[in-house]
């Protein structure tokens, strides 16, 4: 499929083939999208919640009341957790929400992002992401006449120094080096803003398992 390009300015940059098994995919999956999400936002979990267990309590381990004679239940420290004061049953502990996910499942959730966002007339391919100065506004009425107010942007190889300042003061619009696309990212987003160099590297990136 062939997309035109256009510049930051506005201008006609040309146009680019796009590959058909990466960015026209017809059937979008849905359940591959979320597996994929799913997998991202577990591995961003800090997992650093944690109660405090028995051994972790602050409470005197002298025996409550002698064993028998009482006519109440037998108990023999107070930081048991059906004490007040005492520890939580089964809380959460320190650990890890990471899973694994096969490679071949991630590379075509991002496929079908890609797809996605092609298929809903939501890319766009500009020829290049440099700016002159870092100047917030001056970049954020060119991005407006673009129709560009909430979008990740996939700068590169390397993010242009000028661009990456000028863009971190406006809302909803990320920005990214090649390195960084990823499923999450692209979804959460209403455009997908690719370079040139971005798209060559995107397709390039798929290439060995097409050969293979």
């Amino acid at each position: 499929m062939k997309l035109d390009v256009i510049k930051l300015d506005g201008g006609k940059g040309g146009s680019i083939e796009l590959a058909d098994d990466i960015f026209g995919i017809e059937e979008i999956r849905g359940d591959i999208l979320q597996r994929v999400v799913t997998w991202q936002l577990a591995k961003r979990r800090a997992g650093t919640h944690k109660i405090q267990v028995r051994n972790e309590v602050s409470r005197t381990s002298k025996k409550m009341y002698k064993q028998k004679g009482t006519g109440g239940a037998r108990h023999g420290s107070r930081r048991a957790a059906q004490f007040v004061g005492g520890a939580k049953a089964h809380g959460p502990v320190v650990r890890s929400h990471a899973f694994d996910l096969p490679k071949k499942v991630r590379a075509l959730a991002l496929k079908h992002a890609l797809s996605a966002k092609a298929k809903d007339g939501a890319l766009v391919v500009l020829d290049s992401v440099s700016l002159k100065d870092a100047k917030t506004a001056a970049l954020r009425d060119q991005l407006g006449k673009l129709g560009v107010t909430n979008a990740l942007v996939i700068a590169g190889a390397e993010v242009d120094g000028n661009f990456k300042l000028a863009a971190r003061n406006i809302p909803n619009v990320d920005v990214l080096p090649n390195a960084g696309l990823n499923v999450y990212d692209v979804l959460r987003r209403k455009t997908l803003v690719l370079t040139k160099d971005a798209v060559d590297a995107i397709q390039a990136r798929f290439q060995p398992e097409e050969a293979a």
